[in-house]
């Protein structure tokens, strides 16, 4: 889904001018991401991004418009009630109190989604583990309030659960707003490789609270919310950044830029992605030239030589593979000249059980001869005496 907006500007006010929104689903009608919330005034701004959790929510429900997972309908349901709720609290000339909107909108969420639970009067699962929670799904919200009507100062209230993400992009740089919700937390580039588990999301069953940060920001500015779809298989938060102001100089329209990102995202993530852009100070010219020396030195500093880095690895890679098989056939081709010597005996032909082995020679046959029992013994020789007699004394 895609939302190209300009509002703001339309009107003479700085204000937010440039905003889209869109959700891409892995599986079509199932994806468990739900659509980004987007919502702009003059002095307001509201952005937001909630990804259900496939895995811990994987439970299938049966409802009225048919089979959905726990994660699918959660996703949707926390939506629903903090945009409600996001439209009562936040107003031009009432400065939000971050603490107390983000306690509201934790019991606002849990009830609804323990209403719900009920309704679907699923059996409980006999199968007990600190993964599986039911209905559960992140958040990362962005509530923009400007300080002084027609000023270039706002600010930005940012509300999350989990491990989607909120940013602000600067002209000097993208900054995230949100801490990952990890049960081994880290810094953005490292858990990109460490596959840990989220410690903290709204769910039906399991306890779980809104964090809250405030900042204060100057025009123009631009701020996106994100589920980890969209930033998650990019090699860097540097590509991210990257990803998201290359596309706005190459794009026509704001569709064009909106469709651009999707078309990048598609091809690299492994997950439903969704994200809510919007831009606050500058047109979309003013944004690409804004933007255009952050992209040159993104390119220059960090996304090439980490690229010419990745594509020397897969060289070697592929060159180490080469090798590898190399070193198999030639290990095969020189055992196989090897091998006929080597099992010479092992395939010999064995001789036949009783057959003659090498005829004696004469001596060794006569030697072998004895006189059988009972018959002389062999005649002495001429002028020999038997040995009883030789050996008596005469007087």
């Amino acid at each position: 889904m895609s939302e190209p907006r300009r509002s703001g500007a339309d009107a003479g006010a700085p204000g937010p001018t440039v905003s889209f929104g869109f959700n891409l689903g892995k599986i079509a009608d199932h994806g468990e991401d739900s659509d980004p919330i987007l919502r702009d005034g003059p002095d307001l701004g509201l952005l937001a991004v909630f990804d259900g959790m496939g895995g811990a929510g994987g439970t299938v429900y049966e409802t009225e418009d048919g089979s959905h997972s726990g994660a699918y309908l959660a996703s949707r349901l926390a939506r629903d009630v903090v945009e409600h709720r996001m439209l009562d609290l936040l107003v031009p000339d009432w400065n939000l109190k971050g603490e107390a909107a983000a306690a509201d909108l934790q019991r606002a969420v849990q009830a609804a989604l323990q209403d719900r639970l009920a309704e679907l009067k699923a059996p409980k699962s006999a199968l007990r583990s600190r993964l599986l929670r039911a209905l559960p799904t992140t958040m990362a919200m962005l509530a923009l309030q400007r300080t002084q009507r027609g000023g270039s100062r706002w600010l930005c209230h940012t509300f999350w659960a989990g491990d989607s993400r909120a940013y602000v992009f600067e002209p000097g740089g993208a900054r995230q707003l949100t801490t990952d919700d990890l049960r081994e937390p880290s810094d953005a580039m490292t858990n990109l490789h460490r596959d840990s588990v989220v410690s903290n999301a709204m769910s039906a069953d399991t306890a779980f609270h809104v964090n809250y940060r405030r900042v204060e920001l100057r025009a123009p500015f631009l701020l996106v919310s994100a589920t980890d779809g969209c930033f998650g298989y990019l090699p860097s938060p540097m590509h991210f950044e990257h990803l998201v102001l290359s596309t706005l100089l190459g794009a026509r329209n704001v569709a064009a830029w909106s469709q651009a990102i999707q078309d990048q995202v598609s091809v690299v993530t492994g997950d439903d992605a969704a994200m809510s852009v919007m831009a606050v100070g500058a047109d979309l010219d003013e944004l690409k030239a804004l933007y255009a020396p952050r992209v040159e030195e993104l390119e220059q500093q960090f996304t090439t030589p980490i690229d010419e880095l990745g594509r020397a690895v897969q060289r070697a890679e592929q060159e180490l593979q080469q090798l590898r098989q190399r070193q198999l056939d030639d290990t095969q081709r020189l055992w196989a000249r090897y091998q006929p010597g080597y099992e010479r005996y092992l395939h010999a032909a064995p001789e036949p059980d009783g057959e003659a082995g090498p005829e004696p020679a004469p001596e060794q046959r006569d030697a072998a001869v004895s006189p059988p029992d009972g018959e002389g013994a062999a005649t002495a020789p001429a002028g020999s005496e038997p040995a009883a007699a030789r050996d008596e004394v005469t007087p």
